[in-house]
Formats: C-alpha cells, sequence, structure tokens
C-alpha cells in the first residue's frame, strides 16, 4: 500500500522532469446499453423528472481506462465485447504507442490478465529483451509462474512496468474513483439504443471529461494500516 501511495506522491514529478506517465488501469465489465421503452418526463416545477423502468437490453461491452495520476485525464480507453489477456496486452500497447519513447507506470490490481504470459511478451518486444530468454509458460523462466512474470512485470530498472495494489485492495486504485464518475454521469441515466451508441455516448463523455473536468485527485492516504 505503501509503495502504491509513494508512486501517486511521485507521479506530477515524474511527468514534468522524466516525462514518466503514471496510469491507473483497470476494467469496468458488464456495462448494459438499456434502451428506456418510453421517453423520460423532464423536470418541472414542482415535479422532478420521471423516468420509465421499462427498458429494452442491447448486450453489455466493457470499458478498459486508464486514469493518469498527474492530470486526471482518462487517456486511450478501450471498448470492446471480451477482457481476456490479449485484449488487456493489446489495450495497454495502444497506450504506450501514444507516447512510445516515454516511460510509463502502470498502477493495476491483482486479476490473473494483468500478469499474463501475453503481456510480458508484449513489454519484452517494447524493451528489446530477448522474448527467446523468458523461457516457457508453467515450465521455466520469466513465463514460469504468475510470480516470475510479475517480477519481470514489477521491475524499476524497466522503462515500462506496473505496480500492483494488495489483495483485496483494489480501492487504492484511483481509476476506481472515476468509474464512479462515469457510473453516476453517463451510466446511471442514460438511454442506450445499442452498445454502438453506448460506446459512442461513453467516447463522448470521456472527451468532455477531458477537456472540462479533468484535474488530479488530492490522495492524502498515505499507506499506513487505518485504525478501525
Amino acid at each position: 500500500m505503501a509503495a502504491v501511495c509513494e508512486t501517486y506522491r511521485e507521479a506530477a514529478n515524474r511527468l514534468k522532469a522524466e516525462g514518466i506517465h503514471t496510469v491507473c488501469v483497470d476494467e469496468k465489465t458488464g456495462i448494459q446499453a438499456l434502451e428506456r421503452v418510453a421517453e423520460t418526463l423532464p423536470v418541472q416545477p414542482g415535479m422532478v423528472e420521471r423516468r420509465e423502468h421499462g427498458y429494452k437490453r442491447h448486450g453489455t461491452q466493457c470499458l478498459t481506462a486508464n486514469f493518469e495520476v498527474a492530470t486526471g485525464k482518462v487517456i486511450a480507453p478501450t471498448i470492446e465485447t471480451t477482457r481476456d489477456e490479449s485484449d488487456f496486452a493489446a489495450h495497454i500497447k495502444r497506450t504506450i504507442e501514444t507516447d512510445p519513447d516515454a516511460g510509463w507506470i502502470f498502477v493495476a490490481d491483482n486479476l490473473t490478465t494483468h500478469v499474463s504470459a501475453t503481456l510480458v511478451l508484449l513489454l519484452a518486444v517494447m524493451l528489446g529483451v530477448g522474448v527467446e530468454t523468458l523461457g516457457e509458460k508453467g515450465r521455466s523462466g520469466v513465463l514460469k509462474s504468475v510470480a516470475s512474470r510479475r517480477r519481470f512485470l514489477t521491475d524499476g530498472s524497466h522503462r515500462i512496468r506496473f505496480v500492483y495494489t494488495p489483495k483485496h485492495a483494489s480501492w487504492l486504485n484511483q481509476v476506481e474513483i472515476w468509474f464512479g464518475v462515469i457510473s453516476r454521469k453517463c451510466l446511471k441515466r442514460g438511454n442506450f439504443r445499442s452498445v454502438k451508441d453506448l460506446r459512442e455516448q461513453m467516447m463522448s463523455f470521456i472527451e468532455y471529461h477531458n477537456k472540462t473536468n479533468a484535474k488530479p485527485y488530492k490522495w492524502t492516504y498515505a499507506g499506513r494500516p487505518l485504525n478501525v
């Protein structure tokens, strides 16, 4: 927990002095494209907004978002139907390609797809590490186990590396705060005629957020045990 909080404290200085991006990344899954069966009646004097409870279900999408700690912007979001390890690795690749020569620190939770062999192979190529030196998944070398892959992904000497939140502490990931924002301001009261419409409205909201509301969170927790 202290390591995550230290990463947040240094984010602004790292970006300004060294051009290193500190990004909180996670997936928001099962976002439903719900279309109201009747028009929502707007607020009027003496009357609250009235929404029809009935809806049509058009499917779901998964949003993988990057919250940049130093700026508060959501960069290179991905909206897809699935979220397997290849999807996550492809998302990380697209993110890095927005500033390919910079340093990147990703804060993530302990989901298996965040410590996958696919992700290790991607970073090895980007870092110029010989893939042939990584061993074999389940058998040997860096790729052998979750623990060995995690050591590679968190190596502090790498230009691109991960910092993982402790188990049962995904609340330390700042992107979770921003997921609450998009849920309240875009999804909760939304009306989506298709998954395409859902994607477009989410992307429009992210663009609006980056232009008007983006700012770093004032993170006061220092990583010390809480008194309960």
